[in-house]
């Protein structure tokens, strides 16, 4: 039988490894931005419909959106330039989750990119359903977009984080396809951990839609709400890294946070985490490999 994905309720439960994190960190802190623009679905691509989620677009439009279009594209030419100007600024990393043909749709801000030393992770191909593709045509969009991201950025990318989920063959795919350092296809915990596909131990480095700018979208309203939700949860696990160490994923859009009022709360958070000593602010491919020397993987994938 094809592997399949397994559920685990249980995961380190009362005794969570040390994860060590370099100079005796309390919290590992990772700052993603995705860079979708230019990659969802629309009807100058041939998709027959407009995407305008995850944007301010409010309206269910019959054809072509160009509104929604538009709220894409100022992600593209503006957002990201006034989130890569503030990260470059105060010397911090990004880890870049970057579908493919976003980047090669704006080849100024892959050289940004690349100039900068974030680290990449691909975010797909394009915004594709992975559940609703089959097994044949997930392959072949791995694989593609994995050689444009080498071609834009001169090297593979490291992870991989699917747009919308996983389906039941994307890791295993992962693995078959090989030279994924982690994958992101997870929800469930707040360290790395490893699993088992087929034989083949598989790093996970764990994502988050809770510490995430999507959420100024709908369940906060202003960058200062946005700011203090996001500082409550750094307080919480600073907090709790001084016995029990973990990380923290702060998702970011350059279409959501990248506008000004949002992008104050953004700010808001960046000066409240200067504050605290004992944070490694750093890119997800380190974090990965920190934890495979640091906790390799054991028989069955174990941790």
């Amino acid at each position: 039988m094809t592997w399949q994905p397994t559920r685990d309720f249980v995961g380190y439960g009362a005794h969570p490894p040390d994860p060590r994190w370099p100079d005796g960190a309390r919290l590992a802190l990772n700052f993603v931005l995705n860079y979708e623009e230019g990659s969802e679905p629309s009807i100058g691509d041939g998709d027959g419909y407009t995407e305008n989620r995850l944007t301010d677009s409010g309206v269910s439009v019959t054809g072509r959106d160009l509104a929604a279009e538009g709220m894409f594209e100022y992600g593209s030419r503006v957002g990201f330039w006034r989130i890569h100007r503030e990260f470059q600024d105060r010397e911090l990393p990004l880890t870049v989750f970057a579908c493919a043909v976003a980047l090669e749709r704006n080849p100024a801000a892959t050289t940004a990119i690349v100039d900068a030393g974030y680290d990449v992770c691909c975010h797909g191909l394009r915004w594709v359903n992975h559940t609703e593709l089959d097994e044949d045509e997930e392959r072949n969009q791995i694989a593609r977009a994995v050689a444009s991201i080498t071609s834009t950025m001169g090297a593979p990318p490291a992870g991989w984080y699917c747009r919308y989920g996983p389906s039941t063959n994307t890791r295993r795919l992962l693995v078959e396809h090989g030279g994924f350092l982690y994958d992101s296809d997870s929800y469930a915990d707040e360290l790395p951990y490893w699993v088992d596909v087929a034989g083949t131990p598989q790093l996970v480095v764990p994502y988050t839609l809770t510490t995430n700018d999507a959420k100024m979208l709908g369940a906060v309203a202003t960058g200062d709400a946005w700011a203090a939700s996001m500082c409550d949860a750094f307080d919480v696990l600073y907090r709790q890294g001084a016995r029990a160490p973990v990380m923290m994923s702060v998702g970011l859009h350059n279409r959501i946070i990248g506008h000004p009022a949002r992008f104050a709360g953004l700010l808001r958070f960046l000066d409240h985490v200067s504050g605290h000593d004992g944070v490694w602010i750093t890119g997800r491919d380190a974090i990965a490999r920190h934890w495979a020397l640091n906790h390799p993987p054991q028989r069955g994938g174990a941790p």
